[in-house]
């Protein structure tokens, strides 16, 4: 039984049990428990006092919000259709939503590839960043942050979870843990940015109080994703780059997917046989499977056509067919 998480509905007991198996076989399960928080809440709103999943409540909380897109109502739609089938699975009545009713391809996000001359851009303004009286150290994280995830392909949750026994300043590595599809992975770093990661535990009074992060906040733990972001909407503002909003990008995610074009391209470059080295990509940015990796493959040949006729000579039989793009 998982601690108490303040469930008070008539399903109470089987979303939290549900919740539990989930961690139990090695799921954090933090953004689904959150979310069956709130669908318990609307159940309590519907004064339901039958232990049962009917289909008009799964169809009432996965109906499709104003301005919300299909993948965030497909990740509710799912939600629910794993505790419906674990609620059957234990005995209780429970609706499951069919599969085929609504689908969302994980790959459909057409990405932002910066150009060298934005990097270059976002980079200054990032260097000359300002720091408050709350945020003292604010003007040293953000440089390193923005690097790191530029330098190293990191998702922004895997950075903000470093810690300070994740950055090996002696071998250069990042020890990434805790990921989403659980993919740990030691990650050699560039020497120039190992040294800025010298020179920033010089400069900031990190492990303070007890903190472990690598980028504390001045509040405690270690910055907030919301936070980065507005900061990155900021930088990008200042650095004259165009921000289409509501979640259009380009998103601070993008920098991921610039670092995966760069190391194919140079790869492609370098005449380097991309069938061996796709596999070194994918584990390296701790994709689930090879399907994320290989769309850079059409993501690279598309944005330099000079080396399209390099990719389709060793590649062209994993290059796949539609023109779409990992979402994450």
């Amino acid at each position: 039984m998982p601690k108490n998480q303040g469930f008070l509905s008539a399903l109470a007991v089987p979303i939290e049990n549900y919740i539990a198996e989930k961690q139990a076989v090695g799921y954090k399960f933090d953004k689904g428990a959150d979310m069956l928080k709130n669908f318990d809440s609307f159940v309590c709103s519907r004064n339901i006092k039958k232990a049962a999943l009917t289909k008009q409540q799964v169809m009432d909380w996965t109906a499709r919000k104003p301005n919300e897109t299909v993948s965030t109502q497909c990740r509710r739609i799912s939600l629910l259709r794993g505790l419906a089938v674990y609620m059957n699975r234990v005995g209780y009545p429970a609706y499951v939503f069919p599969k085929a009713m609504v689908t969302v391809d994980r790959y459909a996000y057409i990405p932002y590839i910066f150009s060298s001359d934005e990097i270059k851009r976002i980079f200054e303004v990032c260097d000359h960043y300002p720091p408050t009286k709350l945020t003292p150290n604010r003007h040293l994280v953000i440089p390193l942050l923005l690097r790191i995830l530029y330098g190293c392909g990191l998702r922004i949750s895997e950075a903000l979870h470093l810690t300070l026994q994740d950055i090996d300043l002696n071998k250069g590595t990042l020890y990434i843990r805790n990921t989403k599809f659980n993919k740990e992975r030691i990650l050699p770093m560039a020497d120039s940015l190992t040294e800025r990661c010298r020179e920033y535990c010089k400069n900031v009074d990190i492990g303070k109080m007890g903190n472990p992060y690598f980028f504390p906040s001045p509040y405690g733990g270690h910055y907030s994703e919301a936070t980065i972001y507005s900061i990155f909407r900021e930088v990008l503002k200042k650095a004259k780059i165009s921000h289409l909003g509501r979640g259009k990008g380009p998103r601070i995610h993008d920098l991921r997917h610039v670092f995966a074009v760069n190391c194919l391209k140079k790869w492609v470059l370098d005449g380097r046989d991309l069938n061996n080295c796709l596999p070194y990509l994918s584990a390296y940015l701790g994709h689930e499977d090879m399907r994320g990796s290989q769309r850079y493959l059409r993501l690279t040949a598309e944005l330099y056509p000079d080396i399209t006729s390099k990719i389709e000579k060793t590649c062209s039989h994993i290059i796949p067919e539609v023109e779409l793009y990992e979402a994450d």
